[in-house]
């Protein structure tokens, strides 16, 4: 009996043990709010395969190379972008044009991001422009196209700064050996947000001095070019219409055939 009665006892505090170590018996914690949490599993989002890919800009795939022809580098911000895919339409056979795949923006950025523009690739054009994102006015907490006229807005790039800049961009641009192309700033209109009309004209006089300093830097003349051609721009907006950029890229093609043929 007493064997018995001892081997009852082993087996109650067995069971006892098993019990106390169960995580059913894991009492809840202050940080599950008095409640014991069900186990939780991690599931993978199903794929959706309605989903359509991103468009890509055309103006960002670069050309279908054709291997003997020269290669052109376009630099510039948003009005190079509205001209990029006409611009190679225009030079089909005769080069075969790149641009970086994004906005190229002020030249701060272009102080950043020159090296990765000009990569490894052997150039023989390139035609280059910063002015407009330069001008433009930000505010205090870096708000975009802010009121030229509140007292915390400031220019993004200060002219002084800009030619400073300017000058740096264009030594890189023409120690590569490539024909180097500076394009004149397009006008900004009246009314354009956060910015002030007039000073693409300026902001051309200061680039156009560091040009000749520089030395061996061609122009394209695209600011009296774009003027003749006003109504093609948007109202209030320094951006064209379609058929605007169409004819921007026509004197871009220009620029670029006449140094190809120099070469």
């Amino acid at each position: 009996m007493k064997t018995s009665a001892a081997f009852a006892n082993i087996v109650a505090s067995v069971l006892m043990i098993s019990i106390a170590f169960s995580p059913l018996a894991i009492p809840a914690t202050a940080d599950d709010g008095g409640k014991a949490s069900p186990e939780k599993t991690q599931t993978k989002p199903a794929p959706n395969r309605n989903a359509k890919p991103k468009k890509v800009n055309p103006a960002f795939q670069p050309p279908v190379a054709v291997k003997g022809l020269p290669n052109v580098l376009l630099i510039g911000d948003s009005i190079s972008i509205g001209y990029m895919v006409d611009v190679r339409k225009q030079l089909d056979g005769v080069a075969n044009v790149y641009r970086p795949a994004v906005n190229c923006g002020p030249t701060t950025r272009g102080l950043q991001s020159l090296e990765t523009w000009i990569g490894d690739r052997k150039w023989d054009v390139i035609h280059f422009n910063f002015g407009l994102h330069d001008l433009k006015f930000m505010g205090p907490k870096g708000q975009n196209l802010a009121d030229p006229n509140a007292a915390t807005s400031q220019r993004q790039v200060p002219i002084d700064q800009y030619a400073d800049n300017l000058r740096k961009i264009a030594e890189r641009l023409k120690a590569t050996g490539a024909t180097v192309i500076w394009r004149e700033t397009t006008p900004v209109p009246e009314g354009a947000a956060g910015r002030i009309a007039g000073d693409a004209k300026r902001y051309n006089v200061a680039a156009a001095k560091v040009m000749a300093e520089v030395g061996g830097i061609e122009i394209d003349p695209m600011y009296d070019f774009a003027t003749e051609h006003a109504d093609l721009q948007l109202k209030a907006n320094v951006h064209y219409t379609p058929a605007g950029s169409k004819k921007l890229a026509e004197q871009v093609a220009k620029s670029v055939r006449n140094a190809l043929e120099k070469k």
